[in-house]
């Protein structure tokens, strides 16, 4: 699996805010977002620094929150995907970003990214941790509207901890249908897994 950004309508729009950004202050913003990129509950900027920041930069703040998400996007893929520069200054260029700021992106991914990944690797993405599961099938033979009516389904009890140490069941039902449209999500979810290792 390789790096690659699609252009939609809300990259497009932070592209546009990105190239407007001041040069010389540009390469800070990423600076930060590279630095706190690993701290998944924390914000990158906190609310009294972002109205500084969209005044020092001369923008609406729902538009820096944009150009934050859309770089933390971008920060994050480079990450799990362990992109080279090259890539990414590849891909942030067909995005029509302009040079000095694919360069700012660029450099700071260079001197900074393996220690972002590294940090990354050393969280789980979901505080909870699958610890067992349990399943039984079903058959629901009749019921008051249609007597001759055949409903297999599948009960899973899944038992999950968390950070705190708690321990949780979750129960889930799945029709014939869902439970292989679930099963078809696994299989994309386990190429893709392939795909990074």
């Amino acid at each position: 699996m390789s790096l690659n950004f699609s252009p939609t309508p809300s990259i497009k729009k932070a592209v546009v805010f990105i190239n407007q950004l001041d040069a010389g202050k540009f390469p800070l913003v990423v600076s930060r977002i590279i630095q706190k990129l690993h701290l998944k509950e924390e914000r990158t900027f906190r609310e009294d620094e972002e109205e500084r920041l969209a005044q020092t930069l001369g923008i609406d703040n729902d538009d820096l929150e944009l150009v934050l998400q859309t770089l933390e996007f971008f920060l994050h893929q480079a990450a799990y995907l362990t992109a080279k520069p090259a890539v990414l200054s590849q891909q942030l260029s067909q995005l029509e970003i302009e040079q000095d700021k694919v360069d700012a992106i660029v450099e700071l991914w260079t001197t900074n990214g393996r220690d972002v990944i590294q940090k990354l690797r050393q969280q789980t993405l979901l505080p909870n941790q699958l610890e067992d599961i349990n399943w039984r099938l079903n058959l629901q033979m009749a019921q008051s509207s249609s007597i001759k009516q055949k409903l297999p389904n599948a009960m899973f009890e899944l038992g999950v901890s968390t950070e705190t140490d708690d321990k949780k069941k979750i129960r889930v039902e799945f029709t014939h249908d869902e439970l292989y449209q679930f099963y078809n999500q696994l299989e994309t979810i386990q190429k893709q897994l392939d795909g990074l290792s």
